[in-house]
């Protein structure tokens, strides 16, 4: 019953959206309300607040790689040589794109967004935890209620939408916090919340032995969270000294819509 109540609530967040038209800056306003309206106070905060999504419903040898880009001051480059490395070995991934990043590298997303081995999902408007009440975690402000989350997960989905033709269907917010209330707000605007079951690179600050050790954790169905915007880092260097182990373990590795959630 409740897997059917949360595919009935974003069946219908869907349907509002579409419904509402192209009228852009009218409809943000009715979501912005309609949400507020049904706001309650929440009671968690966390990586893994009731609705989040750490790992894919399957015992296959799979792995789902997801890679960040964030776009804030620091973290607006490009990691060619692990995109390069992926697009080489054939090795699918889903792309979480901030909307600062975007304009950082709009080119760059593009010919992303076209390549079939990635899949597009939704890093935000301002990198921000996903909050109702502004909570704040590593010294980042969260957004400030149910409009500003609103905000920040329906602006950069139609930002998405405008340049690729497809709406994203998967949210992680900046930090990858979350209360409770913020998770049922994404998954009403047809995104369902992904966290992770491993922590591939800790934002980039992993050395390349720390990145491999973490991969090499890995168990059938998990989802790695590394990052893409930090070329200077040892991401790339962790990655390719993780695959082929893997691979000789028999992995293979998937995007996000391959597979049920868990």
């Amino acid at each position: 019953m409740k897997c059917f109540l949360s595919a009935l609530l974003m069946v219908l967040g869907v349907w509002t959206l579409q419904a509402l038209g192209d009228q852009r800056e009218e409809s943000l306003e009715v979501l912005r309300q309609r949400f507020a309206a049904t706001a309650r106070t929440p009671l968690e905060w966390s990586e893994t607040a009731t609705g989040v999504r750490t790992r894919l419903n399957t015992g296959e040898n799979v792995l789902a790689l997801t890679l960040d880009a964030c776009g804030s001051r620091s973290g607006k480059g490009y990691d060619a040589a692990l995109i390069t490395y992926l697009e080489k070995e054939r090795i699918p991934a889903t792309l979480f794109i901030n909307a600062r990043w975007i304009d950082a590298n709009p080119e760059i997303f593009k010919k992303l967004a076209a390549n079939p081995l990635f899949e597009i999902a939704n890093h935000g408007l301002l990198h921000k935890p996903a909050s109702i009440t502004g909570r704040r975690v590593y010294g980042i402000d969260g957004t400030r209620d149910v409009a500003e989350l609103v905000d920040e997960i329906e602006q950069n989905a139609r930002k998405v939408a405008a340049l690729t033709g497809k709406r994203t269907r998967y949210y992680r917010s900046g930090t990858a916090y979350y209360d409770e209330v913020a998770v049922e707000v994404s998954r009403s605007l047809g995104h369902e919340v992904i966290g992770f079951s491993i922590l591939g690179d800790a934002g980039a600050t992993y050395t390349k032995d720390q990145v491999r050790s973490a991969l090499l954790k890995a168990r059938p169905g998990d989802i790695a969270i590394l990052h893409m915007n930090h070329p200077a880092g040892k991401t790339a260097d962790g990655v390719m000294s993780a695959i082929p182990e893997l691979r000789r373990r028999g992995f293979r590795f998937v995007k996000l819509s391959e597979y049920e959630l868990l």
